[in-house]
């Protein structure tokens, strides 16, 4: 039943954002988008540090033999996690979000399927974690709860909100129906099940090295917040309502994180 929550509870984020393509029209106004994205931000950033690595840095200092050096592990997963998106983001041809086609780029992929592929990639990290924390919650090791497991996963259903929203509406707002709209959009959440379950099906081999993984997914939820959340955030006049919203993002995920674990 635990599991159960682990793959349906994120995905649901994604649905109900995609399902505000019945509900809204036109596309998402550029400021309310910049408020979902910081956000998503303080989401992702608190999941990051309380759900990942600090439960890391503790089993790295449970399994080290000296305190000077326990770190290691969650060091070394955090930098892996980082430069595995940055390679991915190379490797997979997509569209920043709020980014304009750049000369060169394949005319024959849509702009708004690029929007969606970036979204879709970047849901593989947001996987890896719930399906990391899920492994050593079923195992019963590296001192995960099911309440902090069930944290995780709400943190990361709220977060994925906006996404679901920023795919279905522009689609919506291009021409395209409002069910296909809606069925791309929450489609783009499936990949984040998926995770969960391969990194479930590793558990015999992430279990030795789970710090490194708890770091691992760490560092590449905080690479997407890097690289694309925060700088669209930012992009183009001034305000405030970014920022602030970072900070109840973030005080939410924290505060369900500290309650529930």
């Amino acid at each position: 039943m635990d599991l159960i929550w682990g793959l349906t509870v994120p995905l649901a984020g994604t649905v109900l954002g995609s399902a505000c393509v019945f509900v809204m029209r036109g596309r998402i106004p550029r400021l309310f988008q910049r408020g979902l994205d910081g956000f998503a931000s303080g989401i992702m950033i608190a999941a990051a540090v309380w759900s990942l690595l600090i439960p890391a840095l503790e089993q790295s200092a449970e399994n080290s033999s000296s305190a000077h050096t326990s770190f290691i592990p969650a060091v070394i997963g955090f930098l892996l996690g980082t430069f595995f998106l940055l390679g991915l983001d190379h490797l997979i041809p997509h569209l920043h979000r709020g980014a304009k086609e750049a000369e060169g780029l394949d005319v024959a992929i849509k702009r708004s399927t690029k929007v969606a592929l970036a979204v879709t990639l970047h849901n593989i990290p947001e996987g890896m974690a719930v399906g990391v924390v899920y492994a050593a919650l079923l195992a019963g090791t590296g001192g995960i709860s099911k309440e902090a497991a069930l944290a995780l996963a709400i943190g990361i259903a709220i977060q994925n909100f906006p996404e679901g929203a920023i795919i279905s509406l522009p689609l919506r707002a291009d021409g395209m129906g409002r069910f296909k709209a809606f069925l791309i959009g929450a489609l783009s959440g499936v990949v984040e099940p998926i995770a969960v379950i391969i990194t479930i099906l590793a558990t015999s081999l992430i279990l030795p090295i789970l710090p490194i993984l708890l770091a691992f997914a760490a560092g590449a939820m905080v690479y997407v917040v890097i690289e694309e959340l925060v700088p669209d955030m930012a992009d183009g006049e001034h305000s405030d309502v970014g920022p602030i919203l970072f900070a109840i993002g973030f005080a939410l995920m924290m505060a369900l994180d500290v309650a529930l674990g």
